[in-house]
């Protein structure tokens, strides 16, 4: 076993982190105007595909800590883009549904969000587009696959 660093030119950690540069730019521009963050744009995203969730399901989905979701949840129910209510059945658990007002903020930006991953595949090919996907799920800790 070697006991030599790789160049931080082939540093996993390193590549990740420039490649999510790369891609976040483009939505981050996109948002720039909306008045919300990545991760409320990540939440809204996976509400708006998913429906009604509760909390715990919301954050794996949404790649968010449980902490963090809360904050989150508690800015964008006071910005109108999400219901927050309590399980008939379980009161400790909190369901959370995306609101007209959010959904709009998805549905005006979706063609522009379609740009951006079109953009990205023509970059690498939709077949590198495809493989770097399933590569990445390899890496991704809370898969069940």
């Amino acid at each position: 076993m070697s006991s030599t660093l790789p160049s931080t030119s082939r540093s996993l950690p390193i590549a990740l982190i420039r490649a999510r540069e790369g891609v976040m730019a483009p939505i981050r521009e996109m948002l720039s105007e909306t008045g919300i963050t990545e991760q409320q744009w990540r939440v809204l995203r996976v509400l708006s595909e998913h429906g009604l969730l509760d909390t715990t399901t919301l954050a794996e989905r949404s790649s968010l800590l449980f902490p963090s979701l809360t904050r989150i949840a508690a800015s964008m129910r006071d910005k109108g883009l999400i219901t927050q209510t309590r399980d008939e059945i379980d009161r400790r658990r909190q369901l959370i549904e995306i609101t007209a007002a959010g959904q709009k903020i998805i549905d005006d930006r979706t063609s522009q969000s379609i740009q951006i991953v079109d953009d990205i595949k023509t970059k690498l090919g939709t077949d590198n587009y495809e493989t770097l996907l399933d590569l990445l799920g390899l890496l991704d800790l809370n898969s069940n696959d």
